[in-house]
């Protein structure tokens, strides 16, 4: 599976908002502490009401959306992006713009300084939170900082201040390009780590001539759907399928000629059981095991039949060879209960499969006792 870069899936939104959203509770802090200095409110009520309303309203909006997110991603996860990236922006143009107006203000040199130092703070933490999706954190710079810097350099005021803002906001963007590159680094690593750890978990539980699953996975798939034929009182069967005179196959035309007789016949075994909870595992040199959970008796003889039949008919053209044998199959169902012990299923199996092969081989024994 091939990593792809700067793509917003859950695992960057839900990163978006853990990092972002705990900074809706400074934004409302931050918003009551500048309009504070000096009085400022008493002087400008007008916009000081509606500078409060507007974060506190934004700020509800993103902490509710935290917290809903997941049932609203399950009506429509796209609204639900949507709704959360220009929660995002709206947080940073009403900023900027209560910025600006600060900023403007001829009478007002201490507010202003404290709402300069806390436009670069806010500014710096978003861009930080935001690094996951570089776009988002690029814009919500701009809209902090770049409405206050255009609309003084349009006046002609406060130019140093201009200056000072637009090389921080240049600094930040350069902030928010490395450390995307750096967080996606680290997903990509992530990313492949997680196939390496799947490949190994793989590797482990696979037969790796013919794919199908080893011994060892299927002594714990058997553990497990043991007990959860026990709690249901369901049928669990046992095929056991040894090929006929392959020791022959390997003397008359060599190994690799049985491990290709031995991966033909893995093929025609996974295509015959296809269900999920049917398990196929190669149980050792020429030895195949089935185990079919909640099938009726009857079924798994008709299963059993088929295998026989299919390696009856099957060929395989090896050089200018035609290698061709048979199969036998022994079976062995219950309904278990927690306190039986599971090898006895195996060993009837067993000695059915054994049973066939004393009675002539190319066919299917069930137990009976």
């Amino acid at each position: 599976m091939t990593f792809k870069r700067h793509r917003i899936n859950r695992r960057v939104i839900e990163d978006l908002k853990n990092r972002s959203t705990i900074g809706m509770y400074f934004y409302l802090a931050v918003t009551v502490a500048v309009l504070s200095v000096d009085g400022f409110y008493k002087r400008h009520i007008g916009f000081s009401i509606l500078f409060l309303m507007a974060m506190l309203f934004i700020a509800v909006f993103r902490i509710s959306h935290f917290y809903f997110y997941s049932r609203i991603n399950k009506i429509n996860r796209r609204l639900n992006y949507m709704a959360f990236f220009a929660s995002v922006y709206a947080t940073a143009l009403t900023w900027g713009l209560g910025f600006t107006y600060f900023m403007l203000q001829p009478e007002e040199l201490s507010s202003k300084m404290v709402m300069l130092a806390s436009s670069v703070g806010l500014d710096s933490g978003g861009v930080v939170a935001f690094i996951p999706s570089r776009r988002t954190s690029i814009i919500y710079n701009f809209l902090t900082l770049f409405p206050a810097a255009a609309v003084l350099l349009y006046y002609g005021v406060h130019l140093t201040i201009v200056f000072l803002i637009i090389l921080f906001g240049a600094y930040m963007t350069l902030v928010a390009f490395r450390g995307n590159r750096e967080y996606w680094d680290a997903l990509e690593n992530e990313h492949l780590l997680k196939l390496k750890t799947d490949e190994i978990e793989k590797i482990s539980r696979t037969d790796i001539l013919t794919q199908l699953y080893n011994r060892r996975y299927f002594d714990e798939i058997f553990n497990f759907q043991w007990k959860a034929a026990a709690r249901s009182a369901s049928s669990i069967s046992v095929l056991i399928c040894d090929i006929d005179q392959f020791k022959s196959i390997n003397d008359t035309y060599g190994h690799l000629a049985g491990d290709a007789f031995l991966k033909k016949t893995a093929k025609i075994l996974s295509q015959i059981f296809q269900r999920d909870t049917d398990f196929i595992a190669r149980y050792g040199g020429e030895e195949f095991v089935i185990l079919l959970f909640n099938h009726e008796i009857n079924e798994a003889v008709v299963f059993a039949e088929r295998i026989r039949s299919e390696l009856e008919k099957m060929k395989l053209i090896y050089g200018p060879h035609r290698i061709q044998t048979t199969m036998s199959v022994g079976i062995a169902s219950c309904i278990p209960r927690l306190e039986d012990k599971r090898d006895k299923l195996l060993d009837r199996a067993d000695k059915a499969m054994y049973r066939a092969k004393e009675n002539g081989k190319n066919q299917v024994v069930f137990y009976c006792g």
